[in-house]
């Protein structure tokens, strides 16, 4: 008989998990559904002796942009010699994106512990006759117990879906909350009007409190306003006319901005597409919100410099240039409406081989509407997703358009077929799911 070490025994006994036992855990949770609230996680966190109280949070919420302002947030507050914790869903290539800090994915290992804990109190939790968590709960409580753990300096926290009922909104004192830019989706759970919508983003604007609010349109600025009123928040936005865009090309941008009466001149960024100019002007916004409100230490040349180190994968990133391939995770009609625009300035004069996959319960006949007309070629596949929508039934979508289509149920066999269709000097863009440009970017960088 094999003797079993001791962390073996643990094992057995149920005392540890290794990364691979508690990711299986982790996406289990699934079947318990997505419930919108706050009283399990509230619950959950009360046994876990309430992490995200030691927590400096920089809360964001929002229909587009927020992982890449989160992202562009943590890269001034890195730059400036901080600890920060990156929170943000879902991920592309590998579960620990979703946990980061200071730029790295959590370990493995740290994941698997931490997991391990938040288990027993669910577990405890289950006995006591409380609903189990779901899935998102179960790793928003994860994230928080592990950045308490590792006593960060800021944790810049993306919210999941919606923001009033959302679990990250058990954060009662955020240090600022963040609007990012309000359109269209998740109707059947945020409502069917842009003021609705808005209503449930500004559900994470605290009483007496700083908020930072991306240029809106009239509806979701209205409603914005009136919830900062009510709560005797002190709101902070710029007006795109403030902004005046320098170079754009697909290596990167370089626009000037006035933000809060201050003049920042000739600022970098790698992310590509017009709307990404807004959303570090966003993050500018919030970094002189930390600067001037809060006397958070932040130099100016920390936020040209944690600017223009923005990464933000799948999001008109080039993952080729040979043929060049531009991924982006567009799938609602404001997305779609940026990747066209991105397009035409981007990518003029280049004819197009767009691969497509995309989950049902998107607006799929207005988002071929809006983007189709700037490409020649279409292959269709389908996303790794219970909610994906065949390749087949895509295609027959796709067909009224009069272009050239091709469908296989594969990512990876659509991806080549994509890339043998493609003369050297057009592009292949793919969208429409990030669950599908998740897998393609894996294909490609393997």
């Amino acid at each position: 008989m094999v003797a079993l070490n001791k962390e073996e025994r643990d094992r057995k006994r149920g005392k540890k998990m290794n990364y691979t036992e508690a990711l299986a855990y982790i996406h289990n949770t699934y079947k318990f559904g997505s419930k919108l609230g706050l009283e399990n996680i509230k619950y959950l966190l009360d046994l876990l002796g309430n992490p995200q109280k030691q927590l400096k949070v920089i809360h964001i919420a929002g229909t587009n942009g927020k992982g890449s302002t989160a992202s562009f947030i943590s890269s001034i507050l890195l730059k400036s010699g901080y600890r920060v914790g990156l929170y943000t869903s879902p991920y592309l290539e590998v579960f620990t994106e979703r946990i980061r800090l200071n730029g790295e994915n959590i370990p493995e290992e740290k994941l698997a512990k931490v997991t391990m804990i938040v288990k027993s109190k669910i577990e405890a939790m289950v006995r006591n006759g409380k609903n189990h968590p779901s899935e998102f709960e179960v790793v928003t409580a994860i994230a928080l117990c592990y950045y308490a753990k590792e006593e960060i300096d800021f944790l810049v926290l993306e919210v999941g879906l919606g923001g009033r009922l959302d679990a990250t909104n058990v954060i009662d004192n955020p240090l600022i909350s963040v609007i990012t830019s309000i359109d269209f989706d998740h109707m059947k759970y945020l409502g069917d009007t842009i003021s609705k919508i808005a209503f449930e983003k500004a559900g994470i604007i605290k009483e007496y409190s700083y908020v930072v609010s991306y240029p809106q349109g009239v509806e979701a600025s209205s409603v914005i306003n009136d919830v900062c009123k009510k709560r005797g928040s002190d709101l902070f936005t710029f007006s795109t006319g403030d902004i005046r865009i320098h170079t754009q090309d697909i290596k990167g941008q370089r626009f000037s901005a006035t933000i809060l009466s201050k003049r920042f001149e000739n600022v970098c960024i790698q992310l590509l597409g017009t709307h990404q100019i807004y959303n570090a002007s966003t993050a500018i916004c919030v970094a002189e919100v930390l600067r001037n409100e809060l006397g958070i230490n932040i130099n100016e040349e920390d936020i040209y410099g944690g600017l223009k180190n923005t990464k933000w994968a799948g999001r008109m990133e080039v993952i080729s240039n040979n043929p060049l391939v531009v991924i982006d995770g567009a799938h609602n009609i404001q997305g779609v409406q940026s990747l066209a625009n991105s397009i035409k300035t981007l990518l003029s004069g280049c004819e197009i081989t767009l691969l497509i996959g995309m989950l049902q319960d998107k607006e799929i006949d207005k988002f071929l509407e809006t983007l189709l007309p700037f490409v020649k070629r279409i292959v269709v596949t389908k996303p790794d997703n219970p909610r994906a929508m065949s390749s087949k039934t895509l295609e027959q979508k796709v067909a009224k358009y009069n272009k050239e289509v091709y469908s296989n149920e594969s990512i990876a066999e659509a991806m080549r077929k994509a890339i043998e269709i493609t003369g050297e000097d057009e592009a292949i863009v793919c969208a429409g799911s990030l669950y599908m440009i998740g897998e393609v970017r894996k294909q490609l960088k393997n």
